[in-house]
């Protein structure tokens, strides 16, 4: 396992921070964690139920809970945030002191929007395309406070932005 690789992906719903992580973990021989699977495995229950039942704020609460114990573990990694993890400031803060560097995926709205649509996977904050929209504006202003900025295309693969970064950064 490659030592000293500690990546938080960050960016808006339906970006493809996870599956971008699992080929950036594969390239650069690390492990990845998506931090909601995280969640949901400690929690027992998917993301859009706890929302949906305990609320945004509670939601948030348990997330930095659970990024405190996965940053527990000093191992190397490509860790795949929640959308909207990066944009609490305790949350940055802890990423920054276990030496986590934030890379932040933008795209388009409508390319997001159009993965969200198509996926299978529930998503509470974007069940409403004139509410996700807001969202992802106001989410912008903090995304970009990530060291690394990449643009994903739509005639890019996860696999083509996780060797793009890859190079980048590491060389």
């Amino acid at each position: 396992m490659n030592k000293d690789i500690k990546i938080a992906l960050t960016g808006f719903m339906g970006v493809g921070k996870s599956s971008v992580a699992r080929h950036l973990a594969n390239k650069l021989r690390c492990r990845w964690t998506d931090l909601d699977r995280f969640i949901e495995r400690n929690d027992g229950r998917i993301v859009a139920k706890i929302i949906d039942e305990d609320g945004v704020d509670k939601y948030r609460e348990i997330e930095t809970a659970n990024l405190k114990l996965l940053l527990s573990d000093t191992d190397s990694r490509i860790l795949s945030l929640g959308g909207g993890t990066w944009t609490i400031p305790e949350n940055r803060e802890l990423l920054k002191a276990h030496g986590f560097t934030g890379v932040w995926l933008e795209a388009t709205f409508e390319h997001c929007w159009l993965n969200i649509t198509f996926s299978r996977k529930e998503r509470p904050l974007a069940r409403n395309k004139v509410k996700a929209r807001s969202l992802f504006d106001e989410r912008q202003k903090v995304y970009c406070l990530a060291e690394w900025h990449f643009i994903i295309r739509r005639d890019h693969t996860s696999y083509d932005a996780a060797q793009q970064i890859a190079e980048e950064i590491f060389g």
